[in-house]
């Protein structure tokens, strides 16, 4: 097979910067050199896809861009020389010399997306494509194909929400990261990684025509670049304001493959959105790496202070298994997110991902768990009580599991131990005459030192 080698020619691509940026005038120059050459090449003419074009805009009057079809190995293979030597910026007066192979030698099936010839016989496909058909046709990016994207749907460049709602999906042959700006912002949508693409719901917060751009990255990439693949006009007649999220959610949402190589296996909730009736939901992961994990809660309609936003929810751990458990403190949606460390780094958690969590019962009001303290190990239990505000005046039962501890003390107005039984310490304390309890471990019975463990609020009387 015959491969076009451009490095090994590069002095006549770079002679092609002194030509501007006319694409006739390049493509000529193209012409030229194949015959020298002994090549059979062919100056083609039609519509383009490039610079200045609009999503979803018709074509009418002469061409607007020129191309080559060069004649090698029996059959006729299409090129862009202009597009494949470089770029011109956005006011169209400086040309950057930057080689892209993709131009060169294209397959016909995928030239045909950005180039339209005035003689449809050269667009070298059977059967040829209608100029309403092109019109209509999504743009892919040259970066579409270099990445390795396969598809992507819908096929047309301008989408019509239904019900407030624009879906879109990309397919690909290996793990890849993807990002979305809807008129130049990461909001309004609603992305999920799936092992071989992504899925992404858009719901724009105003009607009318919005502007939607798809970036990618290999996810073995070194640098932190994400290149533009795909771009759709869409067209909102109607808003859905349910689907408003939170300012703090971050895009892709929910559990995927990328969350599994950062540890976390085997999801409870493969899904996105988590919906909840009574303010309360658990997720369970298994760890698939020696981690230590920090979830936070937040929310837009919510005062939650720092120290709040991780006293909502409360970490349990059986083994290589964290179950997380969440009360809210009110209806809306928040914003679960998740960090992660190894155990043996001392440094900061990084983000690894989030939920967006739903409650529509305005009745839900539930208190914080437990203040911990650093004594309080990643394998203990709260069975009881586990609102970290108690009722004045009342008998409280507790009911804890803990190991290796010698002692354990509640103290109240008054100090209760509480008695060890099958792996559990259990016992009661009153709260009348107090405003904070206190659970304190005794880890060595040799010594008489306790160490706060948990901090309860009580209510006022």
């Amino acid at each position: 097979m015959f491969s076009l080698n451009i490095p090994a020619n590069k002095n006549v691509w770079r002679s092609l910067e002194g030509l501007g940026t006319n694409p006739h005038e390049i493509s000529g120059n193209l012409v030229l050199s194949s015959c020298i050459a002994g090549i059979q090449c062919m100056k083609l003419s039609g519509y383009s896809k490039g610079y200045g074009y609009k999503m979803g805009q018709t074509f009418t009057g002469d061409s607007d861009h020129a191309w080559n079809a060069v004649y090698l190995d029996g059959r006729w293979h299409l090129l862009d020389s202009t597009w494949g030597s470089g770029a011109v910026d956005d006011s169209f007066t400086k040309f950057t010399f930057r080689y892209n192979e993709f131009y060169f030698l294209t397959h016909p099936a995928l030239f045909i997306n950005n180039h339209f010839p005035d003689n449809s016989n050269w667009q070298l496909l059977k059967p040829t494509l209608t100029l309403k058909d092109f019109e209509n046709s999504m743009l892919h990016n040259s970066n579409f194909y270099t990445l390795g994207l396969l598809t992507a749907q819908p096929e047309t460049a301008v989408i019509q929400t239904e019900n407030g709602k624009a879906p879109v999906s990309v397919d690909c042959r290996a793990a890849t990261l993807f990002k979305f700006e809807l008129d130049g912002t990461e909001e309004h949508g609603l992305m999920t990684l799936k092992k071989h693409g992504m899925k992404l719901d858009i719901y724009p917060q105003k009607t009318g025509s919005h502007k939607l751009q798809i970036f990618a990255k290999p996810s073995k990439a070194s640098r932190d670049v994400y290149e533009c693949v795909l771009e759709y006009v869409i067209e909102c007649e109607s808003v859905n304001k349910a689907m408003r999220f939170p300012k703090d959610l971050s895009q892709p949402v929910g559990p995927s493959w990328f969350t599994e190589r950062q540890g976390f296996l085997r999801p409870s909730h493969p899904d996105p959105i988590i919906h909840t009736n009574d303010g309360r939901c658990s997720l369970t992961f298994t760890l698939g790496k020696d981690i230590s994990v920090l979830a936070l809660l937040h929310s837009d309609n919510s005062s939650l202070t720092e120290d709040m936003r991780s006293r909502h929810i409360m970490q349990i751990h059986r083994g290589n298994q964290i179950e997380l458990k969440i009360h809210l403190p009110h209806a809306g949606n928040f914003v679960l997110k998740i960090y992660a460390k190894k155990k043996s780094d001392p440094g900061n958690y990084d983000y690894i991902f989030n939920y967006l969590i739903t409650c529509l019962n305005t009745e839900v009001k539930w208190p914080a768990f437990p203040q911990v303290f650093k004594k309080w190990a990643e394998d203990y239990e709260i069975l009881e009580p586990l609102s970290g505000r108690l009722p004045a005046n009342r008998n409280v039962q507790f009911k804890l599991k803990m190991h290796g501890i010698a002692k354990v003390l509640v103290q109240a107005d008054d100090t209760s131990p509480l008695t060890q039984s099958g792996g559990y310490w259990e016992g009661t304390c009153n709260t009348a005459g107090c405003r904070e309890v206190f659970v304190m471990v005794q880890e060595n019975a040799n010594h008489n030192f306790y160490s706060h463990v948990l901090k309860y609020e009580v209510e006022s009387q």
